[in-house]
C-alpha cells in the first residue's frame, strides 16, 4: 500500500489516540484532582479560622468565606450547638463543623454516608489550623465526629 493508503504510521496514529483520549486537554489537567468548594462562615477577627482556610487551599479546596460569625448558620444547619466550635462550613451537603482535617472531609466525599456531616468539637491544639509555630508542637488528641441527621454520633478518626 502507498504512503498515501488508509494505514496510519505508528508517529500519527499515537497521536490521534492522544487527541482522542485526552482531548485537548494536557495529561497534568486530566490528573489533577478536581477543586472542590466550602462555604465557611467564621468571625472576622479569628485567626485560627485563617489558619484552617489556608489548610484547605493548601489541600485542594476552595473556600468561598462569610465572616459574619457561625452560630446562626451552625443551627440553621442542623449541627448540634454541643459539638460547635469557631467555624461552620457546608460542602456538597454536608456541614463540617470546627477544625476537621481536609484528609477527613475528603474521605467523607468519597464515601458519602447518609449524615449531616463532621465535627472535631472546641478547639483541640494540633488540629489543622491550630498547629502553627504558635503551639510550638503541642498536641493534644481529638476525634473527629460523624454526626448522623438524628443526632446520634459515631467516631470517624481519631488523633494523637
Amino acid at each position: 500500500m502507498s504512503s498515501s493508503g488508509s494505514l496510519l504510521n505508528p508517529q500519527r496514529r499515537m497521536l490521534l489516540l492522544g487527541a482522542v483520549v485526552f482531548g485537548s486537554s494536557s495529561l497534568a489537567a486530566v490528573a489533577a484532582p478536581q477543586s472542590v468548594t466550602v462555604q465557611v462562615w467564621k468571625d472576622p477577627n479569628c485567626g485560627c479560622c485563617k489558619d484552617w482556610l489556608a489548610h484547605l487551599e493548601q489541600n485542594g479546596f476552595t473556600a468561598s468565606v462569610i465572616n459574619q460569625g457561625n452560630n446562626a448558620m451552625r443551627s440553621r444547619l442542623g449541627m448540634p450547638q454541643k459539638y460547635g466550635s469557631c467555624h461552620t462550613a457546608l460542602v456538597q451537603g454536608y456541614v463540617i463543623e470546627g477544625h476537621v482535617p481536609a484528609a477527613d472531609i475528603r474521605r467523607l466525599l468519597k464515601e458519602k454516608p447518609k449524615a449531616l456531616g463532621l465535627a472535631v468539637p472546641g478547639m483541640p491544639i494540633g488540629s489543622p489550623g491550630l498547629d502553627g509555630p504558635a503551639y510550638v508542637g503541642q498536641r493534644d488528641p481529638y476525634k473527629v465526629l460523624l454526626i448522623q441527621k438524628d443526632g446520634s454520633v459515631e467516631v470517624f478518626n481519631s488523633y494523637s
